[in-house]
């Protein structure tokens, strides 16, 4: 059984109650600024959303370059990433507190992933960041 609703359906119908406003105000001369000029209009820019899609795009194409990948997909991998990230993240940061540090370093980030990883994956992504670090050390001097 639907409940019953307390307004009428006519009531969409009715038109607002007349608004009193104070007695001199629509007396009172109104600023119209000076239209502006066609050029002279501000552009909007577009609200920047962060997202790991165009690097997950890259990596599949170098995986399999002629596999393609759905909008639903993407969010589901955008979603992944940004939890795993979020996660280890956390798990350094509070490595970082017990040991006494201020700063997160690589050597805390291989802990967390070898915490919160399991098995094979942790081995796998313990390797590729170290051999990202080495190629970061010997690109920067």
């Amino acid at each position: 059984m639907a409940p019953k609703s307390a307004a009428p359906a006519s009531s969409a119908s009715k038109a607002p109650a007349a608004s009193k406003a104070p007695a001199g105000a629509s007396k009172a001369p109104s600023k119209k600024t000076a239209p502006k000029e066609a050029g002279d209009k501000k552009k909007r820019s577009k609200r920047r959303v962060e997202s790991y899609s165009s690097y997950i795009y890259k990596v599949l194409k170098q995986v399999h370059p002629d596999t393609g990948i759905s909008n639903k997909a993407m969010s589901i991998l955008n979603s992944f990433v940004s939890d795993i990230f979020e996660r280890i993240a956390a798990e350094a940061s509070k490595l970082a507190v017990y040991n006494n540090r201020s700063t997160i370093s690589s050597r805390e980030i291989q802990t967390a992933c070898r915490l919160i990883l399991p098995g094979e994956l942790s081995k796998h992504a313990i390797s590729e960041g170290t051999k990202a670090v080495t190629k970061f050390s010997s690109s920067s001097k």
